[in-house]
């Protein structure tokens, strides 16, 4: 199988109600691939747009050490910076499709049938569909070749309500992603704690619930590769 994985970011920017930025959580995409490419495989950046991808500068206030290591690679920080179109991509090159968060996420992944083909298709030839936090937006529409929602009677996970209130951010988004996930008839699932890393699996489904489960979604992935 193909030792590539396709990573994707938001092309969205501000919050259409509310003076504050957006843009992709940056650890989110650091800490999974970070691991991915530690185990070798390559890593392509797609966003709806393509081109840049903004980072929500309230995830640099929260950077760990590794972040900052990443926000000052300029080959990564060049990759974000030129996102591929979803048109220009191959499924059939890819092993693995991973969700990145950020609040933006929810105003331009839900809703894009070309990122929603290219999954359809990775998980068809064998691969894995995986997301973190408001990642998880991505997969609500994912639709398997017989027409039935990916996520439908599957274990899965994502940014909870209770997280989402904490964040007093619940006001300004058009919809709590536990709440779509449950309507998509998906079984979901959350950390005893609200921020505590959590990373679930079903089948050729990985998915974690906030900022600190990008890594344990690259474990679970990775297991799964390997064990392939």
């Amino acid at each position: 199988m193909s030792k590539k994985i396709l990573v994707v970011v938001t092309s969205y920017e501000k919050y259409p109600n509310l003076d504050r930025a957006t843009g992709l959580w940056l650890g989110e995409a650091v800490h999974f691939v970070k691991k991915v490419k530690e185990a070798g495989y390559e890593v392509d950046y797609v966003s709806p747009k393509g081109g840049y991808t903004p980072i929500d500068p309230h995830s640099l206030a929260m950077a760990e050490p590794v972040d900052w290591e990443w926000y000052q690679d300029k080959g990564f920080m060049n990759d974000l910076g030129s996102t591929l179109k979803p048109e220009v991509i191959n499924p059939d090159n890819y092993a693995v499709i991973y969700y990145a968060g950020g609040h933006g996420v929810v105003w331009d992944f839900p809703e894009n049938e070309q990122l929603q083909m290219i999954s359809q298709r990775i998980y068809a030839n064998g691969g894995i569909i995986s997301s973190v936090c408001h990642g998880a937006v991505g997969l609500l529409n994912i639709k398997l070749v017989n027409g039935e929602y990916l996520i439908k009677g599957k274990q899965v996970t994502g940014f909870s309500n209770e997280e989402e209130k904490l964040a007093e951010l619940d006001q300004y988004v058009p919809f709590l992603t536990e709440d779509e996930l449950i309507k998509r008839g998906a079984h979901y699932k959350k950390a005893d704690t609200p921020f505590g890393a959590f990373a679930i699996e079903d089948g050729r489904l990985v998915t974690g619930q906030n900022p600190a489960s990008g890594g344990p979604v690259a474990d679970l992935v990775l297991a799964q590769l390997q064990n392939a």
